[in-house]
């Protein structure tokens, strides 16, 4: 799961995330096309911010055209025909969402979480998986927060509480 890259950054903490967030998008995508090659379904779930009219494909393309990191992380992840998307209108993907009968369709009992930002949206729904019994990695390099030090705490967070696998993903290079 993708969660919340695709991203205006127009909120307070956004000018500390933005290179932090280009950088866990970059490793990210090398995992999406890792996880493609091996026919692992990527779900995107995303933050509306409020825009109920909007589709996801309106919310990648008010991205790219946003410019700088919006547009750096939208080109890098470059939604798929294959991919799945779903609108969220709060911090857990699993909250207002159909995701959980979607993981029930595809038989998921492990959850790869990346995405942004860590101590917020991408622990609460690191969260609410552990609590529906899945597994869960959070690979440590596929995440952002505002900081290195608040990375580094919920990671370890995750780690003692959910029993989270934060390792960061090799990405070869």
């Amino acid at each position: 799961m993708l969660i919340d890259f695709m991203n205006l950054f127009d909120f307070q903490g956004a000018r500390a995330l933005r290179p932090r967030a280009v950088r866990a998008a970059r490793n990210a995508a090398a995992l999406k096309a890792r996880a493609k090659q091996r026919r692992v379904p990527c779900i995107f779930v995303n933050d509306n911010f409020g825009e109920w009219k909007h589709s996801f494909p309106q919310l990648v393309q008010t991205c790219i055209d946003r410019g700088g990191a919006s547009k750096a992380i939208a080109d890098l992840l470059k939604p798929g025909a294959t991919d799945i998307s779903i609108l969220k209108p709060r911090h857990s993907a699993f909250y207002g969402t159909p995701l959980e009968f979607l993981l029930d369709e595809l038989e998921a009992t492990r959850l790869l979480i990346a995405g942004i930002a860590a101590d917020n949206c991408v622990f609460a729904t690191a969260q609410d998986a552990h609590v529906r019994k899945f597994r869960v990695w959070v690979p440590s390099n596929c995440v952002a927060g505002e900081s290195l030090s608040i990375e580094r705490s919920v990671l370890r967070h995750m780690t003692r509480t959910l029993k989270a696998n934060t390792q960061r993903y090799e990405t070869n290079g």
